[in-house]
């Protein structure tokens, strides 16, 4: 029998990356007819492999990517009063209330910690949590948050690695009824997916809670198709509105133009900023899940400390894709725990991050930006056959071709850079040249898609330009470049 909301008695849980999901459901409800044991479905734990859970009490086995057989016997086991730790890939003993995902003392969820990430892969996504707060009163969250100095996680956030306490300020001395988004369609983001995929619930309860602490009147969820069918799931009184599949739209004032249903998604001029008239002319406040997470963890657990922690996706040349929460203190290379890699060269911050060869550097947004490093998020890695060149060409490319056009120079920047960047191959490269038009761009483009679309080419100058001279001599040292020897 499928349930919600099991606890205690015998209880396995199927993620929902799981393969053949739906196969492995149909075959353990089968074994689970006499209501021996509770079949509860949860979301992805941010895990390269999906997981089958089996709990009694407080000891819980992890089986990786069971087949629906394998899930169908681990069931059978839970009914006859057994935990099924043999074969088991880690068994954990924990607290029988938790409403945390219990792990492991190695593997990948061993990584980093799970502050926010905790309920993925151990709730039902759509059912509510239990309240963060005992009583939740507006003026103390907001005079914790500012104490604590919480900062807007990702780029679709309004308040992006600045105090979201300053935004809430303006949002509430505006004019009119204001109104709260929940961003979470940001496509170069996984982590906001993966949240709201994994633990809707505590998203729009924590969405609850802050539209409570800014005086928003509405709430409006803006997500991927995926994303949004699970949040549709939640009982809530939140507007559910389905993104477009476009990177545009994780800027958050071209969000706004998405949902006023406007044909040309361009970003809008600042100031004013969408908290003072954003959504049809409302104070708007826009935060992504991660950052709403970050404020209910703070008001039910403040031992993350005054910096929190921050979600990392790691992905490209790896053995699959994983998400790991890291301390804002801790390096980089931690994440790479979590996967398999024999890449040694990067790309931190999404699709228009930054390139290195060091992953030394703490994950807090000022020592990534002091590294002229991404603060999305997103860790790529490349592998030994991929080359730089062409990695910071494809970028200034995607640029060219998705810059919403509104500013010079960002739409006329893009262009020129990706020209350049195609002369190198004909065997002109202008060092300095690129770095000028990189940094005109970064300072004078209207919105965060024009100031990070040369960050790419920029980094990537000043840590492999060997590589590029080597291109304009005929060469590509990664063998790749069609065209070079």
């Amino acid at each position: 029998m499928s349930v919600t909301g099991a606890k205690f008695g015998p209880t396995i849980r199927v993620s929902s990356d799981t393969a053949d999901r739906h196969a492995a459901f149909e075959a353990v409800e089968r074994v689970a007819t006499d209501d021996a044991i509770a079949v509860l479905p949860v979301g992805p734990t941010g895990s390269p492999e999906p997981l089958c859970l089996c709990t009694i009490d407080g000891t819980t086995a992890f089986h990786t990517g069971p087949t629906p057989e394998r899930a169908a016997d681990l069931a059978a086991s839970l009914a006859d009063g057994d935990v099924p730790t043999e074969n088991a890939d880690a068994v954990v003993d924990h607290d029988p209330a938790t409403e945390a995902l219990p792990v492991p003392d190695s593997g990948p969820l061993s990584v980093g910690r799970r502050r926010v990430l905790g309920p993925c892969g151990w709730v039902d996504p759509t059912e509510k949590p239990t309240p963060a707060t005992g009583t939740v009163d507006p003026t103390a969250i907001r005079s914790r948050v500012a104490a604590v100095d919480v900062r807007g996680r990702g780029r679709a956030d309004g308040a992006r690695d600045v105090s979201i306490a300053d935004l809430w300020g303006r949002a509430r001395d505006a004019e009119g009824d204001s109104i709260l988004i929940v961003h979470a369609a940001d496509t170069d983001a996984p982590a906001d997916e993966l949240l709201c995929r994994g633990a809707a619930g505590h998203v729009l309860d924590a969405a609850s809670i802050v539209a409570d602490a800014v005086g928003a009147t509405d709430v409006v969820a803006f997500a991927s198709e995926g994303a949004s069918e699970v949040l549709g799931a939640v009982e809530s009184d939140v507007t559910i509105h389905t993104a477009p599949e476009t990177f545009r739209v994780g800027e958050p004032t071209m969000a706004l133009e998405a949902l006023e249903g406007n044909d040309r998604i361009e970003a809008r001029r600042r100031p004013p900023g969408p908290e003072t008239w954003g959504l049809y002319g409302r104070p708007t406040v826009i935060h992504t899940p991660r950052t709403l997470l970050q404020i209910r963890a703070l008001l039910a657990d403040d031992s993350g400390g005054a910096t929190g922690t921050r979600l990392l996706t790691v992905r490209g040349a790896v053995s699959s894709p994983a998400t790991v929460e890291l301390r804002e203190d801790q390096p980089l290379s931690v994440a790479l725990e979590a996967v398999e890699t024999d890449g040694d060269r990067y790309v931190v911050g999404g699709r228009f991050g930054g390139l290195t060869e060091t992953l030394g550097v703490p994950a807090s947004p000022p020592a990534l930006e002091a590294a002229n490093l991404g603060t999305e998020g997103v860790l790529e890695v490349l592998g030994p056959g991929d080359c730089v060149v062409a990695t910071a060409g494809e970028r200034a490319a995607f640029a060219r071709e998705e810059n919403c056009g509104r500013c010079v120079p960002c739409r006329e920047g893009s262009k020129q850079l990706h020209i350049a960047l195609r002369g190198v191959y004909d065997g002109d490269f202008d060092g300095d040249g690129l770095r000028t038009l990189a940094r005109v761009m970064r300072t004078t483009s209207l919105c965060a898609f024009g100031e990070a679309a040369a960050r790419p080419v920029r980094t990537a100058l000043d840590a492999f330009e060997p590589e590029f001279r080597a291109h304009a001599e005929g060469r590509c040292p990664a063998g790749v470049c069609e065209g070079l020897e």
